[in-house]
């Protein structure tokens, strides 16, 4: 078994170079105003992506989705997972998916 140099486990993004990442999905109820909907995804990134270095790429109208993953190369924890889904579980939303971690460059 040969053993991969530190610049090809990187490139490669395995060993210490992994990243952990999750999905997030939501859905805003139809009763929520623009101006509603602008101020929870603003308070989310306020007060949950932006504190714990994290970095959420995703898009949405009334339904939502994205992947949170950190903003340097590392691993996202089951903390920011569970941080992730209970604010949007706080939230004016109708429903909330949030699938468990995982390798976003090779799953």
């Amino acid at each position: 078994m040969a053993i991969r140099s530190r610049r090809l486990r990187k490139k490669l993004r395995v060993d210490e170079f992994q990243e952990l990442g999750f999905d997030v999905a939501w859905r805003f109820p139809d009763t929520i105003s623009e101006e509603e909907i602008d101020a929870q995804v603003d308070k989310f990134i306020a007060e949950v992506i932006e504190p714990r270095n994290l970095g959420f790429h995703g898009g949405g109208h009334r339904i939502w989705d994205g992947i949170v993953a950190t903003q340097r190369i590392g691993k996202c924890t089951e903390e920011d997972r569970q941080a992730v889904e209970a604010f949007w579980k706080a939230q004016q939303v109708d429903e909330v998916n949030i699938t468990e971690l995982y390798d976003i460059w090779w799953s």
